[in-house]
């Protein structure tokens, strides 16, 4: 088996989209870096790799067993094994991941770039490795709280968190389902829908405003979105919080 060592992690926890694993040059100072003291790799195929890094699904057994115990991290210089962690790739994208005890990867990391290479390095001339998948997996669903990749690829960090925070209240206004508030924040994003509103349901209204709404990331959608959640704290800290961060590049040392 392959192992890498000295592995730097930036855990993200229950992320079942591969766009909110933050690349290397998306971490902050403020995130908590660790160290895997050793992490098994494998080289897996395609449809494997993507099952992982975008859902949140257990893990075939057979790759449970071959990577048990066998990644260690080190905290206050001791060296503690992790029960199923290692390091994935399909030959062009690569992810670590912990499933913390359970059978699902619950956390995921990319890695920093030298040891992207590293990986490059070590597969070289190799085949992955099939593992059987379960039987019948179930499509991915996306929703409003978990949009499709090609509504957020491209943003950056601090863009998706903010979009996430719009779309929770947005969510907000189809649960409430107030056909005269749709209309008004349909118009203060579109006022060219105004002349129609009126022959306008609270499924249709609903519907141009969240198609509008979830393409791309603008100055209009931060603008909308202050607006939507004025008087909300929980999403008033929320959008503070994000907006507050240290927007520095994390910088090996």
């Amino acid at each position: 088996m392959l192992y890498l060592h000295d592995v730097w992690v930036n855990w993200f926890e229950g992320e079942e989209n591969g766009y909110g694993i933050s690349h290397f040059h998306e971490w902050r100072k403020t995130d908590q870096i660790e160290i895997l003291d050793q992490a098994p790799l494998l080289y897996v195929n395609k449809e494997l790799y993507n099952y992982i890094e975008n859902d949140m699904n257990d893990l075939p057994s057979e790759m449970l067993d071959m990577i048990y115990k066998r990644a260690y991290i080190r905290k206050n210089q001791k060296r503690i094994a992790l029960d199923y962690s290692c390091i994935l790739t399909n030959g062009i994208d690569i992810l670590a991941i912990d499933t913390i005890g359970y059978q699902i990867p619950l956390r995921k990391s990319r890695l920093v770039p030298r040891q992207e290479q590293l990986v490059y390095q070590l597969i070289k001339g190799k085949k992955p490795k099939n593992f059987t998948l379960p039987i019948n997996i179930p499509k991915k669903e996306y929703s409003i709280l978990s949009l499709a990749p090609q509504y957020m690829i491209g943003l950056t960090r601090s863009e998706r968190q903010l979009k996430q925070v719009l779309m929770i209240a947005l969510d907000q206004l189809k649960t409430a389902n107030n056909l005269e508030e749709m209309r008004y924040w349909l118009t203060e994003w579109n006022p060219k829908k105004y002349p129609f509103l009126h022959k306008m349901n609270e499924q249709e209204v609903w519907q141009a405003l969240y198609d509008g709404i979830k393409e791309g990331w603008t100055t209009a959608h931060e603008e909308l979105a202050v607006k939507l959640i004025k008087d909300q704290p929980f999403l008033e800290k929320m959008w503070g919080l994000e907006q507050a961060y240290d927007q520095d590049t994390f910088k090996l040392r």
